[in-house]
């Protein structure tokens, strides 16, 4: 009670509004989670009735492919065990299929070599004996060639990873349909492909040979691609085209839609990709989804990725979903295969030929509209926004000039364009100064700790443009023919606030960005707020605390999609921080600084709608020290937290570095680590003094000091080695190694070069990998004046132009160890061309795999052997 008697009655008032405000956003926050998080949905049991999908009996696939399977990884027994159990449930469910099914199941072996951008890098790829298992349910009365739709899901898993999420969650989503298909009774108007592919992992290899090899290519008049990017949650449409007739099928058949139009914007921002490319962009022009679990990401790629990590309800909605919107696909009638959709004319149906604006409002209903419609939509607030000026002026023409409103609507729109930026600026240079201090990425095991870190400073940068405004008009002395009444001058600075979400929004559109709506719900629900307050002042004064509630609640449900929208967006990346590696010293702070810009931004699009009318109430110095108050206090505290937990694990690899000779020998062994996220290995060794021991690193370790991990170390993992930091290279023994194999890798020639009549010569080789046993990958750099190779289809990828070193070209070869891989290159000139070799083993030593045992359980560490050697031809 004393702090209340310090206050004078105006800010007093202020804290009760505020502390509302608080109220009112923590509950829609909790709905948010709530929803985020698949609360709402009720999973269906084991025992659930034939002809609805239940998650229980999807989640059993999952723990036979999860924990049943010694992994699924390419090269070890697991994935052969994968594709038997997948293609043992097919032919079960082929058994019941009733008179009027036809259901073929089948496995096919796919070779292939071809190129690709990714992450920024060319690179060429060849594989060989890799699995798909497919299966296509028919009517009795369809024919072989005609339109299908095609459902992917891939059952290979990360190195390291039981992959239960990633993406036994969509293979086991596939079975489940599947087996509804055939127990319901339906029979489907077009036939149905479910696609098992076993080698997404490897740079979508299994996708890849179905689109060039399959018979059944031509006819997929549609697909649906399934990906996990974590554990559950929200299962967004990331993808979506070409053209938006997939899309307007999801929104009006999902039962539980969650898709938004600005995932496609920002795909191309996080680094990775899915099979939906080749269906769709490389390899195809078919309309397709690509949906996604997007929550659970700490568990992503990481060996805890285990079934207890899979978020309840998550399944139950992503199957429901599916169903629907399958039999939405199968029967409609812009189902074309290749061929009819080469011919076909778009200009007949503009509206299908370009990608829409559609979001979900908590997975409860679709908003969807097409470009035509948006382009008049979401160009509307601008034109209002122009008009306003004018017709506040024909209003009150003899108090105020037409120029004095006009300049008071450009400052609205330049003071609350300085309080989204402040808000933004305010959090990310909070966030710089506690480095100084504390470890970054305190907050990564606590997400809420970074709301309650950046969200109250940047509150208080948004409100910092109205509180500088008032001062400089009360210490300036104008003619009272120049001072406009507050009520008008709050009324231009929410038109001012409006023009610039109009703006935003009308930018979106022209930078043909999909992310338009959220902006366009702002204006549209700020007009109807306006009216709500101008309404309540009539009734209860301009001076009444009671009518900018009026205005807060005419938002809510604007505010409420503002908070999930953002909080999904902030939580996401709060997830995937602990997969940003790069290299000191920017690297230290980028973590923390993405989250705050990402939190300020968001709190931007949440609050910045109220403040205009309610800052009146909130900019007054007391508020604005009790949020620097508080933001200092809640700095000092998360500083105290440990960044890391086994729900939210750092992220560690550690190579095996093998450098071998001539197939059976060995000239140096070294342990090389890295880590993937802003703490760098002084970090680890710090917290896990057992490991710094066994390296001969001593706690004391410094980065300065140490032997760096050089680039051409990774050279197995390129080009995901760009992303992640190297931190050091230490001795390791090298006898056990000699113990465990009989042969290494090798490159010779396997027979005499030969010179063709341009005066090329051609280099024959042959490449075999030794007694290695569990291959991941193979992969190799070649630099030197090479003008040709047998590789992907005789053509050359874009060379690599590393900095200091000549052009290279990188190749991946994947699949079946035991075989020798034969292939040619081609030099213009007699100098020579170098071959480095890397091959990736899964399997460890005994002494590797204890030294991995000695990271501590908040740690995950992705561990394998390397084998290295260079050639000269």
């Amino acid at each position: 009670m004393a702090f209340w008697r310090r206050l004078s009655s105006g800010d007093a008032t202020g804290f009760k509004f505020l502390f509302s405000v608080a109220f009112l956003y923590a509950s829609m926050a909790a709905i948010a989670y709530f929803v985020l998080h698949m609360k709402h949905i009720s999973p269906l049991p084991f025992d659930a009735p034939l002809d609805q999908f239940s998650e229980a009996r999807a989640v059993e696939h999952i723990r036979v492919l999860s924990e049943e399977n010694s992994g699924r990884q390419e090269g070890r027994p697991g994935l052969r065990e994968a594709a038997a159990y997948i293609k043992t449930q097919l032919e079960m469910v082929k058994e019941r299929a009733g008179p009027n099914l036809r259901v073929e199941v089948e496995e096919a072996q796919v070779d292939g070599s071809f190129s690709m951008m990714f992450l920024g890098h060319s690179i060429s790829l060849g594989y060989r004996n890799h699995t798909n298992i497919l299966m296509r349910i028919s009517s009795m009365n369809s024919h072989d060639k005609d339109a299908s739709v095609l459902m992917n899901a891939h059952y290979d898993s990360p190195i390291n990873s039981p992959g239960a999420g990633d993406c036994g969650s969509c293979v086991a989503s596939l079975l489940e349909i599947a087996r509804l298909v055939v127990d319901s009774g339906w029979a489907p108007p077009q036939p149905i492909i479910f696609l098992f592919n076993g080698a997404e992992e490897l740079f979508m290899l299994g996708s890849h040979g179905f689109m060039t090899q399959h018979k059944l290519k031509d006819t997929v008049g549609a697909f649906i691609n399934l990906e996990a990017s974590g554990t559950g949650g929200i299962d967004l449409v990331c993808q979506s085209g070409p053209g938006s007739w997939p899309s307007n099928v999801y929104s009006q058949a999902a039962v539980y839609p969650m898709a938004q139009s600005s995932a496609q914007d920002i795909f191309d921002v996080f680094p990775g990709d899915t099979d939906y490319r080749m269906f769709a962009e490389d390899y195809g022009d078919i309309p397709g989804l690509d949906i996604i679990f997007l929550l659970g990401g700490y568990y992503y790629h990481t060996s805890f990725d285990t079934i207890d990590r899979i978020i309840p309800g998550s399944m139950q909605a992503r199957g429901e979903n599916l169903i629907s919107v399958l039999k939405a696909f199968t029967s409609s009638s812009k189902l074309k295969v290749a061929s009819e959709r080469k011919s076909l004319d778009v200009d007949d149906d503009s509206d299908m030929a370009e990608r829409a604006v559609l979001f979900d409002y908590l997975t409860r209903f679709m908003v969807y509209y097409p470009k035509r419609v948006a382009m008049v939509l979401h160009n509307i607030p601008s034109a209002l926004f122009l008009f306003a000026p004018f017709f506040l002026y024909m209003r009150d023409s003899r108090t105020h000039p037409f120029l004095s409103v006009f300049w008071a609507f450009l400052k609205g729109v330049i003071h609350h364009t300085a309080g989204i930026l402040l808000g933004v600026i305010f959090p990310v240079l909070f966030s710089v100064i506690r480095l100084f201090f504390a470890y970054p990425m305190s907050w990564f095991a606590h997400s809420y700790l970074a709301f309650l870190m950046f969200i109250p400073c940047s509150f208080f940068g948004l409100l910092l443009p109205r509180t500088i405004s008032d001062r400089v008009s009360h210490c300036q002395s104008f003619s009272s023919k120049k001072i406009m009444k507050v009520e008008t001058s709050d009324e231009a600075r929410f038109w001012g606030a409006f023009g610039l979400y109009a703006f935003v929004t009308s930018a979106y559109f022209f930078a043909g960005l999909g992310g338009g709506f959220l902006t366009f719900v702002i204006c549209v629900s700020m007009l109807l707020g306006w009216i709500a307050f101008c309404l309540s002042v009539k009734s209860f004064g301009y001076d009444s605390i009671k009518s900018p509630m009026f205005y807060v609640i005419a938002l809510a449900p604007c505010l409420l999609y503002s908070v999930y929208f953002g909080g999904f967006l902030a939580l996401f990346l709060i997830e995937k921080t602990g997969m940003i590696g790069v290299p000191p010293p920017f690297g230290f702070y980028l973590a923390d600084v993405a989250v705050a810009a990402v939190i300020g931004l968001v709190t931007g699009l949440c609050i910045g709608p109220i403040i205009p009318i309610c800052d009146r109430w909130l900019a007054k110095a007391s508020i604005l020290k009790f949020l620097l108050h508080f933001t200092v206090v809640m700095f000092a505290v998360s500083s105290q937290f440990f960044p890391y937990s086994k729900d939210a694990p750092k992220r560690i690899v550690l190579q095996h570095t093998v450098f071998s000779s001539g197939g059976n020998e060995i000239t140096d062994s070294t342990y090389d680590l890295a880590v993937v996220d802003s703490n760098s290995m002084e970090f680890v060794f710090k917290h896990a003094p057992e490991v710094a021991e066994k390296l001969h690193a001593g706690p004391s370790f410094s980065l300065s000091n140490a032997e760096v991990s050089p680039q051409e170390a990774w050279l197995a993992l390129f080009p995901v080695s760009c992303v992640v930091t190297k931190n050091g290279r230490f001795p390791a023994k090298v006898n056990k190694i000699l113990e465990r194999y009989s042969h290494f890798p090798h490159l010779k020639t396997h027979k005499p070069p030969t010179r063709l009549e341009d005066g090329t010569r051609r280099v024959h080789l042959e490449l075999s990998l030794g007694s290695l046993e569990e291959i991941w990958v193979t992969v190799l750099n070649i630099t030197g004046p090479l003008s040709g190779w047998s590789c992907a289809d005789g053509k050359l990828p874009a060379p690599e132009l590393p900095e200091g070193g000549p052009p290279s070209y990188l190749l991946r070869l994947s699949g079946n160890s035991s075989e020798k891989w034969i292939f040619w290159l081609e030099a213009n000139s007699e100098e020579e061309v170098r071959v480095d070799v890397a091959v990736l083993d899964q399997r460890l030593d005994e002494e590797t795999r204890h030294l991995k045992s000695l990271f501590p359980g908040w740690s995950d560490v992705i561990a394998y052997t390397s084998f290295l050697s260079t050639y000269f031809f």
